[in-house]
């Protein structure tokens, strides 16, 4: 039986969506950055403190503390693609995929994901999932206007290609998503 579609309005990341964003972002006690070149991360992958300013290194949390800011970021995120999304709908694992997607990169309303969805091509958008599977090592620079990642420093990251390959499939409501 093929899922059904949604307003995005009445969607909250699942259960399984939840595990899995908290899966491939693991855990961490102190904050580092998990790859060189980026942002340090603590908890479930939260760049944030409780108080919203971004982490330093060596920054220490709890599990508890952990959870709590987790669900802090998923309410910024969905509340973030909700905006942008405004009169989608979306299947949950789509839905899900997506918030994955959002809560790692903070870009997918700045991407072709909402304009593919509106011209109903849910397929094409849960395909550009794929596109984020590379990773900036070093800062952005204005190109042309908009930050870009300078030539050549745009590296492959097997972790992320995998990732990306599971949130296509989620989206794609595929089996052992």
């Amino acid at each position: 039986m093929l899922e059904s579609r949604k307003s995005i309005a009445v969607l909250a990341l699942s259960a399984v969506g939840l595990a899995t964003y908290i899966g491939y972002e693991g855990w961490s006690s102190t904050a580092a950055p998990p790859v060189r070149g980026d942002v340090p991360t603590y908890g479930f992958g939260t760049t944030r403190n409780a108080s919203g300013q971004p982490l330093k290194g060596g920054e220490k949390i709890t599990p508890d503390e952990a959870v709590k800011l987790a669900l802090r970021d998923v309410q910024v995120h969905e509340g973030a693609l909700k905006r942008c999304l405004e009169g989608v709908s979306l299947t949950q694992g789509e839905y899900d995929a997506y918030v994955s997607l959002e809560l790692n990169t903070g870009g997918v309303c700045a991407s072709s994901i909402p304009a593919k969805l509106r011209a109903g091509d849910f397929a094409a958008a849960c395909k550009t999932i794929l596109d984020f599977g590379h990773f900036c090592v070093k800062p952005k620079v204005r190109i042309n206007g908009r930050l870009k990642c300078p030539p050549g420093a745009l590296v492959e990251l097997p972790g992320l290609i995998k990732r990306r390959q599971q949130e296509y499939r989620m989206c794609m409501g595929e089996p052992d998503a």
